[in-house]
């Protein structure tokens, strides 16, 4: 892309482990020169990972972006004129943006698991979306003080 590095880094640190649909509204309305490039990039790749997994929905997937980096592409050199017959070098930076999307899968007992399994399965009659109950702090310190002797 036609734009220097530093300045695309920076839209790209900003999208950086996003979930899809929200690093969409962020370059959407981003005001850096480089947003709209590295939007038109994410849809590229979610068009790609569309076509290898033709049986998943987008929505369902829960898609973030696993890796996004910048490397320096080619330099284009130039002279310009200056005053007293000098010439001035002037350096059009380009770059290589490199992102990479992947599903996130969370962890069985954590709480975005329980929640993404109660909309999956929806939240009627449910054991799986209700919070499990507190225990009294009577009970921790009995189990705390047996897992110590033991």
């Amino acid at each position: 892309m036609p734009t220097s590095p530093r300045k695309m880094r920076l839209v790209a640190n900003l999208v950086r482990g996003q979930k899809v649909t929200r690093a969409l509204g962020l370059l959407k309305f981003e005001a850096n020169s480089g947003a709209p490039k590295i939007e038109k990039l994410l849809l590229s790749a979610l068009a790609n990972w569309q076509q290898k997994n033709e049986d998943e929905r987008i929505e369902d997937a829960n898609l973030y972006i696993k890796e996004i980096f910048v490397d320096e592409g080619r330099m284009l050199k130039r002279l310009r004129p200056a005053p007293q017959g000098r010439g001035h070098r002037i350096r059009k930076r380009s770059n290589h943006v490199t992102l990479i999307i992947d599903s996130k899968v969370e962890p069985l007992g954590s709480k975005a698991a329980t929640k993404q399994a109660a909309e999956t399965k929806g939240t009627e009659g449910s054991a799986e979306a209700k919070p499990k109950t507190r225990r009294s702090s009577a009970k921790k310190s009995t189990e705390t003080k047996a897992e110590a002797t033991a």
